[in-house]
Formats: structure tokens, sequence, C-alpha cells
């Protein structure tokens, strides 16, 4: 058990500091998030069609519940495919 390594302090200073990152559409309040902007919602999903996670978009959950929405919204209205067929 004394060859483990330690988890304190010291190996919380050697990770590099990165940018918290912010919400867009809590910055930008004219930014709005609509099923019929098409544009804006294919930012937020890859080309396969999957909806980006939380944690690689920088959305509050907030945001991410009500993109999630309309994300679904504009993929049955048909703005937004449900996957992509190779």
């Amino acid at each position: 058990m004394q060859n483990r390594a330690r988890r304190g302090p010291s190996t919380q200073r050697n990770r590099p500091y990165y940018k918290r990152k912010t919400c867009r559409f809590c910055e930008d309040k004219n930014l709005k998030i609509d099923y019929k902007s098409p544009q804006v919602l294919r930012n937020l999903i890859t080309e396969r069609g999957k909806i980006l996670p939380r944690r690689i978009t920088g959305t509050c959950s907030r945001h991410q519940r009500e993109l999630t929405l309309e994300i679904k919204r504009a993929r049955i209205m048909a703005l937004l495919p449900f996957s992509v067929h190779d």
C-alpha cells in the first residue's frame, strides 16, 4: 500500500491551466435556441447527427435541456438529420 501514488495537492499543481468554457446562450442574450434556425443547431451536433454533450460545448444545464428539445423538434420537422447513412 505504500507504493501507491499520492493524490494530493502535488498532483493538482501539474495540471495545465485551461479556460473554463462558458455558455454562449447565457453570454449572448440575442442568440435564441429555436428549431427554425438549424444553422445554430448544426454547430452543436456531430457530422453523424449526435447531440454534443455539455462538457464539450460548454453550455449550461438549462440551455442544454432547451437545446436537446429544439434539436429533436428540428429533426422531426426534417430541418436536421436523425443520422447520416454512409
